[in-house]
């Protein structure tokens, strides 16, 4: 009987196993087993390709990941780093974002300022006071090859306070050295509120009257140097007064007389005439963040009626505006003046006193809280840009009014501080909220223009 010989696969000897005989192998079986042999490493060799493809495909970052743990400070703030950027996020926009975001991308607001044919929207422009107010523009800026601006409106708000004008503006004639303006408007405000005379007014005292006038007036001047405008002005002013017609209070001239309260009783007519100075190096008039704005102007206002009221203005008015952290942070600082003086046995008319109070000047007193022959406004802004589209204020404001203009002083000033709001389209300020508190409460201010 022959012995048999085997081969075992199981005996972790090799890929063969072990001989089971010591028989010597004839040359048939030597060909059966190297085939068999064959097969075996070329599937192996198959498997082992397949899983060093597999790994490398599953685990492409792990090889150039730092070390888990490493061992000296540097490499865990680096290991730190980088796994802090495989886990970083878009931000997320909030609501307010994403619809300034929209407005802006869709260019919503300037299509309405825009318009259609020289035809647009116009928001706001009328007194404080007066509640929100738009209405129907026309407008052109082609005119005379580019050099001459023509516009044309009217407006009205809720409160029926409605204004009419009408502007003609050449800015840059003659080689940009010479500018005209001819302008004209009309206004009908019906409740104008009125406290009485001086800084001691009581804020229990207030009435309310109708102002109803119409301007005519030029501007003309030329530019020496960039930036510099010297000019002369004249205006043709026609006034009404009347009864106010805000029902809560009493109307003017029920509580005061023509004594405290010049042209209360004898209306007329004026002739203003005058000159001006005005530098202007502000880089973005609508939203400006660096340079400066300083206008002088004296002017004469002729009583042509009545004789009684012809008196004499200066009007000074200081912007600086100082930025910081690459112009996202603005310091805005303003001081303005405007002092009257009466000709001898005149007297100025109390609808043309300077005053102080509401959304320009005083922001936390109610509008017009103080009249008198003049007056002194400062105000401080500290501006900065929560993100496109949206700048935030802290401001403070202090200001007197005085009835002769040799009084005026930086001492006893009425103050208010607050917050605002400044929505701008490529950085032109179109809507402010402005929130103001003083000795006599607070105000809350919307308005679609920049305070300075």
């Amino acid at each position: 009987m022959q012995p048999k010989c085997e081969f075992t696969r199981a005996t972790g000897m090799g890929p063969l196993g072990r001989v089971g005989c010591e028989r010597e192998l004839d040359s048939g079986n030597i060909r059966a087993v190297a085939k068999t042999v064959s097969a075996n490493f070329a599937a192996a060799i198959g498997v082992f390709v397949c899983l060093c493809t597999v790994a490398g495909a599953q685990q492409p970052s792990q090889a150039a990941d730092p070390p888990s743990s490493p061992q000296t400070r540097a490499g865990q703030i680096e290991l730190q780093r980088m796994r802090k950027s495989t886990e970083l996020q878009p931000d997320e926009p909030n609501r307010i974002e994403h619809a300034l975001n929209v407005i802006k991308e869709k260019k919503i607001l300037e299509r309405l300022t825009q318009g259609v044919a020289g035809f647009r929207i116009k928001l706001g422009g009328l007194v404080t006071g007066s509640g929100f107010a738009a209405g129907p523009e026309y407008y052109r800026h082609d005119l005379l090859h580019g050099t001459a601006h023509f516009r044309a409106s009217a407006r009205s708000s809720f409160k029926k306070f409605y204004l009419m004008d009408t502007e003609l503006d050449m800015p840059r004639l003659a080689d940009d050295h010479v500018f005209v303006n001819l302008y004209a408007v009309h206004r009908n405000y019906p409740r104008i509120d009125y406290y009485g005379p001086g800084s001691n007014s009581a804020k229990t005292g207030r009435t309310d009257f109708n102002l109803e006038d119409t301007s005519f007036q030029t501007r003309l001047g030329f530019k020496p140097v960039d930036r510099l405008r010297i000019g002369g002005m004249a205006r043709y002013l026609l006034v009404n007064v009347a009864r106010g017609r805000d029902d809560r209070f009493a109307s003017t001239e029920t509580v005061y007389t023509e004594v405290t309260t010049p042209g209360l009783q004898f209306q007329t007519d004026f002739v203003q005439a005058g000159a001006f100075i005005q530098y202007d190096w502000r880089d973005n008039p609508g939203g400006p963040r660096r340079g400066g704005n300083y206008i002088a102007q004296l002017s004469t206002y002729q009583d042509v009626r009545t004789g009684g009221y012809t008196f004499d203005r200066v009007d000074l008015d200081a912007q600086q505006y100082i930025p910081f952290f690459n112009q996202r942070r603005v310091i805005a600082l303003r001081g303005r003046i405007q002092a009257s003086d009466p000709r001898s046995g005149q007297r100025v008319p109390f609808y043309l006193q300077p005053t102080l109070g509401g959304s320009e000047d005083l922001r936390g007193f109610r509008p017009f809280r103080f009249y008198d022959n003049s007056s002194v406004i400062l105000s401080g802004e500290y501006r900065w840009e929560v993100f496109s589209g949206l700048d935030m204020a802290l401001f403070v404001d202090a200001g007197q009014v005085f009835h002769e203009w040799r009084k005026i002083n930086l001492r006893e000033l009425d103050t208010d501080y607050g917050f605002g709001f400044r929505f701008n389209v490529r950085n032109d300020v179109f809507l402010r909220i402005d929130t103001g508190f003083s000795r006599e409460g607070f105000q809350v201010w919307f308005k679609f223009n920049n305070v300075f």
